[in-house]
């Protein structure tokens, strides 16, 4: 028994151990439990967008139908056959019209001359030809006035200035015109630049082979390729030039030739809150024009629509013996369009006195230290809009990451409710986003007990309504060019929608993110159109003390404050353009 006992001890003592048994795998938490996660942050996005874009426009189109509660169809007659409305509405389009035809002109041909010839030093050439987008318009405005003035410093002294007493040739609706079409032909420009290079190389050469000189090469088989671009760069001229305020008030209000938007700017300031009702009727007109211009626009582009395939690689030709000229006359418009004007204005900036000619005893500084030290307004205005434009550039951000994810890899309803309420309130014309926010925050909101009226905080939520889609679009394109499996992989292996979006999403879209932080920081810095309506004696920005200073007599303080605005832009686009490389492709309208 003894043995019998030893031989089991000892079999079970030589007998091999068992496995260990695996620990478990932990699951991912159930779907049901993360569904909360991504719902809430979804349903809170949805909330500030549609309580800062579409709310407000909601309220102004009720108020402009039903000011008093209950449609007053009687009263929309009566107040959209007056006189001075018909008169601005006809004047308005004229010139936006105008506009756009002219900005198309330079648009199309600066992008053939930069996408199909041997155009020499072309990065440079682009870089001025964009720079009127990124300069602020009322600055532009200020500069050609007072180049083309009978006391412009530089036109004085070649002998070509108009004569004193004489009317300033840029008011009227032929100077409106061609400062909104100089100033938005780099938006074509870029427009149709982006379709140039999706024209498939292969087209362009079988034509070439059959004996299509360039002319007909143009006519035939670029442009009609092209259609769809230059109908969608037609459509942003066009909203662009109808609500640009800062050239329609430069130039528009001296020459008494109204427009809507400076018929609602003039009579905010002569009847105050009081006209609200007057005033958000006029922005529905408006806004109705900008929606009808761009649906015209959009449905020529979907009639010239036409598929191709293939690359669109550059195809370059020579100019030859008319390269030379070619060069003169483009560089000959930087000249008189962007350095001629910009020069005056640093030349007035440095006289004592608006008119002084330029001499050793009329040179001064002081309206530089004026506006740098001792003026407190304008110093205030810089230091507002710095900050300002700094928390929006974050808050955008953020909400276009987690906005992107949504409508990038949900595809939601309420995510596209979303992108196309912050569309619609980018596309409208600032005064009409600056109305809407005059009404919807007039009054304390309920549970707040106090108004935002006549603080920065409404001008932030202006900013936060305006520019969320311009955020959006570098983002949903960085979005698309990546996949959605590191995502799936961490939600599989149990990571939460808050955290997949900091450790994964976020790092990959970063350089467009950056992009699109970049873009709204040079827009709202100097920013006039939503602003102008919405500052006040404790809130200022920078962007309408150019504008308020014009008024007030002081042209040279004016014009070192342009000047100073000028400066810190290009600041920026060098500092910006010194990381380029670490940017995505296409992200600086300024470079090639």
């Amino acid at each position: 028994m003894i043995l019998v006992e030893d031989m089991k001890t000892e079999g079970r003592a030589q007998a091999p151990l068992a496995p260990p048994r695996p620990s478990p795998v932990p699951r991912p938490a159930p779907r049901a439990a993360r569904l909360p996660v991504e719902m809430l942050v979804l349903v809170l996005l949805a909330a500030v967008v549609l309580l800062l874009s579409f709310a407000p426009l909601l309220r102004l189109g009720w108020t402009a139908i039903a000011p008093g509660g209950v449609p007053d169809l009687s009263r929309l007659a009566e107040m959209l056959t007056r006189p001075r409305v018909l008169t601005a509405a006809g004047n308005t389009l004229f010139v936006a019209l105008g506009a756009t035809a002219l900005a198309l002109v330079l648009g199309v041909v600066a992008a053939i001359l930069v996408s199909f010839t041997d155009l020499r030093a072309k990065s440079v050439w682009v870089f001025g030809f964009v720079l009127p987008l990124m300069i602020p318009p009322q600055v532009m405005a200020l500069a050609w006035v007072q180049a083309f003035s009978p006391n412009s410093a530089i036109l004085g002294g070649l002998g070509l200035a108009p004569a004193p007493g004489m009317r300033h040739p840029l008011y009227s609706a032929g100077g409106i015109i061609l400062l909104l079409g100089i100033y938005n032909a780099p938006l074509v420009f870029l427009s149709v630049r982006a379709a140039l290079r999706r024209v498939p190389a292969d087209l362009i050469e079988a034509a070439r082979a059959a004996g299509a000189r360039a002319p007909m090469l143009l006519r035939t088989v670029v442009l009609p390729l092209a259609a769809p671009g230059i109908w969608a760069s037609a459509a942003l001229a066009f909203v662009s030039a109808i609500g640009n305020f800062g050239i329609q008030a430069m130039l528009g209000i001296p020459a008494r030739y109204p427009t809507l938007i400076t018929l609602i700017y003039q009579q905010l300031n002569n009847f105050g809150p009081s006209a609200l009702s007057d005033l958000a009727l006029l922005s529905l007109l408006l806004a109705a024009l900008t929606v009808a211009g761009i649906a015209f626009a959009g449905w020529m582009g979907r009639r010239g629509d036409v598929r191709t395939s293939g690359l669109g690689r550059r195809v370059s030709y020579r100019l030859g013996r008319a390269r030379l000229l070619v060069e003169l006359a483009a560089w000959g418009f930087l000249i008189a369009t962007m350095a001629l004007p910009l020069s005056s204005l640093f030349l007035t900036s440095l006289v004592r006195g608006y008119g002084q000619p330029l001499t050793a005893e009329t040179l001064t500084f002081a309206n530089y230290a004026n506006a740098l030290l001792h003026h407190a307004a304008i110093r205030g205005a810089f230091f507002t809009s710095l900050w300002l434009t700094a928390l929006a550039v974050v808050v955008l951000t953020a909400m276009a990451v987690t906005l992107g994810w949504f409508i990038t890899w949900r595809r939601g309803p309420l995510a596209r409710l979303i992108q196309g309420s912050a569309d619609l309130a980018y596309a409208l014309p600032g005064v009409v986003i600056g109305i809407a926010m005059i009404l919807f925050f007039l009054r304390p909101l309920p549970g707040l007990g106090f108004s935002i009226y006549g603080t920065v905080w409404i001008i932030l939520a202006a900013y936060l309504a305006n520019f969320l889609a311009l955020a959006l679009r570098p983002v949903l394109g960085g979005f698309a060019q990546i996949e959605r499996a590191m995502d799936e992989a961490a939600r599989i292996d149990g990571a939460g929608f808050l955290r997949r979006l900091w450790d994964i999403s976020w790092p990959m879209v970063a350089p467009a993110a950056a992009a699109g932080a970049i873009i709204v920081f040079l827009t709202a810095l100097n920013e006039i159109q939503v602003s102008i309506l919405l500052v006040s004696s404790s809130a200022r920005t920078i962007g309408p003390m150019i504008i308020f200073l014009e008024e007030a007599g002081s042209s040279t303080l004016a014009a070192a404050t342009g000047c100073l605005m000028v400066v810190l832009v290009l600041a920026l686009m060098l500092g910006v353009s010194a990381f380029a490389r670490r940017l995505p492709e296409g992200v600086l309208p300024w470079r090639d």
